[in-house]
């Protein structure tokens, strides 16, 4: 359903993170501090002014939103690219930056950063020219197939068709760049990513298969570790997203089809998403505005 952030398996050791809270930080400073890549649509991208614009800022302006509540003065939001796993974790763990989003969970990277509420779910597809592939492992055999290295989708490769030939990246733009010059066959890797990327680049003639992805999984973000006030505070801000959209307030649905729904470049319907949400929502409490009277 989402794009997400192509980093590795695992995240380095982080550097232990300040006594500080995240809130205390905000308080003082009046900025929260998103980090990511910047070329990850329709999570993270930059615009033609060189402004982050996507479904995690989406994400991250209702965090500040909470976050200026509740340190009662005005909270900017602030960005900084990041490249990889590595920088991200230790910039979260020095107390240099509080939020990113749009980050699959695994084991390994919540040993160092902690995960919020999912904001979706996503998964691994083949992208390649419109019939050349159903998604078939067993098709794959011998071709030429580009992943991002250490990644997910590399591990998934080697997993369900030993006799690929896996092609190494540097991220998916340059695995993207390989297909349409036809140095690989096709490209696996996050599926709304490459349809992020696809859209991005106004390119046509390719196909995402199979229809059910390799593998699916919850797309969170991540916050210092052992702060869990900021991180309620941000399970808050996320769980009012997804149940505005499930309510129909026009706010949550107009920010979130933007970048998800229909005539997006994930081109999800309404009641797919609203599904998604659902589910992700089933373990907690719901979250809606109290009529003005009853706040009397």
């Amino acid at each position: 359903m989402l794009a997400l952030f192509s980093l590795g398996l695992g995240l380095a050791a982080a550097p232990a993170a300040h006594a500080q809270g995240v809130l205390e930080r905000v308080a003082r400073s009046g900025q929260l501090q998103l980090i990511g890549p910047a070329d990850v649509p329709p999570m993270l991208s930059l615009d033609a002014q060189g402004r982050p614009e996507g479904y995690g800022v989406v994400v991250a302006n209702r965090v500040a939103a909470l976050l200026s509540q509740a340190v009662g003065k005005p909270v900017q939001l602030r960005y900084e690219a990041v490249a990889g796993a590595a920088q991200l974790a230790q910039r979260l763990g020095e107390g240099k930056a509080e939020l990113a989003c749009g980050v699959p969970f695994t084991w390994a990277r919540e040993m160092v950063v902690d995960f919020t509420l999912p904001i979706g779910i996503s998964g691994l597809r083949l992208l390649a020219p419109a019939g050349r592939f159903t998604g078939a492992p067993e098709a794959l055999a011998g071709r030429r197939i580009g992943v991002v290295r250490d990644s997910l989708a590399e591990t998934e490769l080697r997993g369900m068709q030993p006799a690929a030939r896996s092609v190494p990246f540097a991220d998916p733009k340059a695995a993207l760049a390989a297909l349409v010059a036809g140095q690989v066959d096709g490209v696996i890797g996050d599926s709304a990513l490459l349809a992020g990327l696809v859209r991005q680049q106004r390119l046509s003639g390719l196909a995402l298969t199979p229809e059910v992805p390799y593998e699916r999984y919850a797309v969170a973000c991540v916050v210092p570790e052992n702060d869990s006030q900021f991180r309620d505070l941000v399970n808050r801000a996320i769980t009012q997203l997804l149940q505005g959209y499930l309510d129909g307030e026009p706010q949550s649905v107009a920010e979130v089809d933007r970048w998800l729904g229909p005539g997006s470049a994930l081109n999800l319907s309404q009641e797919k998403i609203r599904n998604v949400f659902d589910s992700l929502l089933m373990g907690v409490e719901a979250l809606r505005p109290l009529p003005a009277a009853a706040t009397r």
